[in-house]
Parts: C-alpha cells; structure tokens; sequence
C-alpha cells in the first residue's frame, strides 16, 4: 500500500508538473490565433487601399495624355503649324507683320518701276531741250504730251510760263532780273514738289524698318508668358511639352526681322536714289536757268 501511494503521488506530481508546462502554452494560443482572424479582417482593407492605390497609379497616364500629344506633335512640328496653333495675339501680330512685308516688297517693285521710267523719260527730255534754240522751243518740249509728269519737263515749264507772263505784261529787258528771280522761284516750288513726289512710300518703310522687331517682340513676350502660364497649370517641366509655345512665341520675332530688314535695305537704296535724282535735278535747274538768263540777253 505504501508503495502504491507512492507511485500515486509520483504520477500526481507528474500531472501537475506536466498541467503547468502546459499552461503558458495554451494561455499563449489565444494571443497568436487572434492575428488570424484579424488578418482576415485587415486583409480587405488592405486589398481595398491597393485597388484605391492602383486607379491613381493607371489614372497618371491619363493625365499625362495631353503632354503625350503635345510630344508626339512637336516632331512634327512646322512653321505653318506652329502659326495656327498660336494664340490669337500672337497670330494678330504675325498676319500684321506678314502683310507689312508683303507691301514692301510690292513698293519696292513699283518704285523701281517708277525710278527706271523716270531716268529714262528724263533722259530724252534732257537731248530734247538741249537742242532748243528759244524759250518758245523751250515752252513746246516741256508742256508736249511725250514728257507730262516728268519733274525736269514741269522745271522748264515753269520757268518758262514766267518768262511768257513777264513778256504778256510788257516788261522789256530792263527787268530781265526780276523776270529771273520769278523764274527762279518757280523752279524752287517745283523741286520742293519733286522731293515729296519721290519720298512717297519711305516713311512706311522706315515704320516697318524701325517698328518691326519691336512689334515682334512684343509678339514673342505675349507668347512665352502665356507659355509659362501653361507650364504652372500643368506642373511640368518637359521641354518637348512646352517646347512648341516657346517656338510659336520666337517665331513673330522671326517674321519681324523678315519684315524689317528688307524694308531697311528698300529704304536705304531708295533715299539714295533720291537723292541721286534731285541732284540731277538741281543740275537741270542750274542749266535752265542759265539757258533762260542766255536767251533773255539776247532777246529772243
């Protein structure tokens, strides 16, 4: 009996050393099951922060649809495109410097027209009146149809309308000097005349000369702010992006030295050809005064 207590007790201390190793492990089991069913329960809103995550991740490229446009656009970018794509102010400033261009060009063909006919009409009239032998001679080649509207023919004309008025009135060649100071004067009216008529079209061609890459510019400035403007409201920094408003923007500074430049060159050549045709003209006025002054002395 003694033994068999023994051997009772023993297993009982068994048990309980075996109920309390046990313990802390199954105390612990509720604590590590738990995340189970949390995971489960986080797991969703996990999966639903990445679907609510991956829309923004695909939706990025839709947004940079326009910027892929305008990419793809700018290689094929060219000037009449870059001209319809411009704002209206710019494109304002463009078909104003364009259509600026396009009038001198045009005066340049006229007036060389006019200066070619002028000198060559000139020509002949001048051989003509050399070979006059009166002031009446003098009075019928300069007021005959072949040289109406030459400036030299009006020259002559002039002058020698007040030789024929001074004559009309009886003066006699004790007033031959007045007569000469009236034709004189008449001679400087049509001269001043001559200057204005030959100006014509210069003062345009120094407007364009001088105000066209100023006008430009303006165009250019208007441009790149609007450009920078659109670079803020996108939040991008791409240069092919913005390349194409900064190129339509540098293109009305271009059509504005396209413009000016020619008009200074037009402008530049023909003062000079005015001022080749009025000395002329002053050497004519010299000449037919003389030849008046000659013919009064000898009273014809």
């Amino acid at each position: 009996m003694s033994e068999m207590k023994k051997s009772n007790l023993l297993l009982a201390f068994v048990g309980a050393f075996a109920l309390m190793t046990a313990a802390p492990a199954l105390a612990a089991t509720p604590a590590t099951t738990p995340p189970t069913g949390e995971a489960t329960a986080e797991a969703p809103a996990e999966g639903a922060a990445a679907t609510t995550e991956a829309p923004a991740e695909v939706a990025a490229p839709a947004e940079d649809a326009d910027a892929v446009t305008e990419i793809e656009h700018a290689g094929e970018l060219t000037i009449v495109q870059m001209f319809l794509d411009a704002d209206w102010v710019v494109k304002t400033v463009m078909i104003g410097l364009i259509l600026a261009s396009i009038f001198s060009w045009t005066l340049l063909l006229i007036k060389l027209f006019e200066f070619g006919s002028l000198n060559r009409n000139s020509d002949r009239f001048l051989e003509a009146f050399r070979s006059a032998r009166s002031i009446a001679d003098m009075r019928r080649i300069a007021t005959s149809d072949e040289f109406e509207g030459n400036p030299m023919a009006d020259m002559a004309a002039a002058a020698t309308e007040e030789v024929e008025l001074s004559r009309q009135a009886g003066l006699g060649a004790s007033h031959n000097d007045s007569t000469m100071m009236r034709a004189q004067a008449a001679v400087a009216a049509v001269q001043a005349g001559l200057a204005k008529r030959l100006s014509g079209g210069q003062q345009f061609l120094a407007s364009v000369g001088s105000g066209g890459p100023f006008i430009g510019l303006f165009g250019t400035v208007y441009g790149i702010m609007r450009s920078f403007i659109g670079i803020a409201n996108t939040n991008t920094t791409n240069l092919a992006v913005v390349a194409p408003g900064i190129a339509e923007a540098l293109l009305a500074t271009g059509i504005g030295l396209f413009a000016a430049i020619p008009a200074v060159m037009f402008y530049n050549y023909f003062q000079t050809r005015i001022s080749g045709f009025g000395t002329r003209a002053d050497q004519f006025g010299t000449e037919l005064l003389n030849a008046i002054s000659r013919q009064l002395d000898k009273g014809a």
